[in-house]
């Protein structure tokens, strides 16, 4: 059932217009499903694609993680070489000159080494195709190395010209204590922190907060969305740490709201990071959300900024998530 001190507070916050449609639809949540992973990517299966496409392909060697992009070149090219291997081995193992196994292990061992210099055309010179098939083979398999080669080197290029932001997040986003001069009014904030997880500059730097709700509307229940006002949106440089608050004033949604209330609807909150990367000179883009079972009330944030012996200003990526208790 929808709670009711929730729906008032929105009745006498919200336009005449529906809260904004965020990408996500107005398909209500369960309990134990988030609409954006912790990732940024979102949370939502997608049915009826074809079962090979050269863009997603290419979108997938060049956006995944590093170790799976190395297994792949690795497991294709070792794949490739085996394939020609057995090829070799069976049209005509004979057709190779140069060999000096004793053993048929030995053998096949020397035509894939034969076949990898051929892949690699860097070809030592002891083996050499000495009949017509094999010879064929060989030309092939020298084409086949130099287009994978060339593909490999663009995907390579591909990743890394790419601008990405590598954004650390604190674990939790926390309802802490909270005073302003300019919002005299509330008495704690909603805020998480973010810090730079790369020795690059990121410069330019905006925030936003979506904050996602179940709703019941004429007896069913509606995902909804509230942009949240922060106290800062934008700030210039991420020299140090981040942390992003919104005032719990009586303009917002949250006003007013326990833990209890805000787990009732299922309560999401998504965050949106646009920046400008200054290596590369492009706007980079970094998501990620947190649920009502992340969200710890009552705490805040111990310091990640201090001084060492020699009075320079140190940062402690280590404690970004680290709070403790408020009282």
């Amino acid at each position: 059932m929808q709670n009711k001190r929730f729906t008032h507070r929105l009745a006498r916050i919200r336009r005449k217009e529906d809260a904004p449609e965020f990408g996500f639809g107005s398909i209500s949540t369960s309990n134990d499903q988030r609409m954006m992973n912790k990732d940024g990517t979102a949370n939502v299966i997608r049915l009826g694609e074809p079962k090979f496409s050269i863009i997603n392909l290419y979108h997938s060697l060049v956006t995944m993680p590093w170790w799976k992009f190395n297994i792949s070149v690795l497991g294709i090219y070792l794949i490739t070489n085996f394939l020609f291997a057995v090829i070799y081995y069976v049209i005509d193992p004979a057709g190779l000159g140069g060999m000096t196994f004793k053993t048929e292990t030995d053998r096949f061992l020397e035509i894939f080494f034969f076949s990898a210099q051929s892949l690699t055309t860097v070809g030592y010179g002891r083996l050499n195709p000495v009949s017509l098939i094999d010879s064929t083979v060989a030309a092939i398999e020298s084409m086949v190395g130099l287009l994978g080669f060339a593909l490999a080197t663009g995907l390579l290029y591909g990743r890394f010209s790419r601008a990405t932001a590598k954004l650390l997040y604190s674990d939790n986003i926390i309802v802490a204590p909270y005073k302003h001069i300019r919002f005299p009014e509330a008495d704690k904030a909603l805020m998480f922190r973010i810090l730079n997880a790369r020795k690059n500059q990121l410069i330019e730097i905006e925030a936003q907060i979506m904050f996602a709700y179940n709703e019941e509307v004429n007896g069913s229940v509606a995902r909804k969305f509230q942009q949240l006002k922060l106290e800062t949106e934008k700030i210039n440089l991420l020299a140090m740490s981040w942390t992003i608050v919104h005032p719990i004033v009586p303009e917002s949604p949250l006003y007013g709201l326990t833990k209890e209330d805000i787990e009732s609807v299922d309560a999401e909150f998504v965050v949106n990071i646009k920046a400008i990367d200054d290596t590369y000179v492009q706007q980079v883009y970094t998501r990620t959300s947190y649920t009502w079972k992340e969200l710890a009330w009552g705490v805040k944030f111990d310091s990640v900024i201090s001084k060492n012996e020699q009075g320079i200003t140190t940062i402690d990526l280590k404690k970004i998530s680290s709070f403790k208790s408020a009282e």
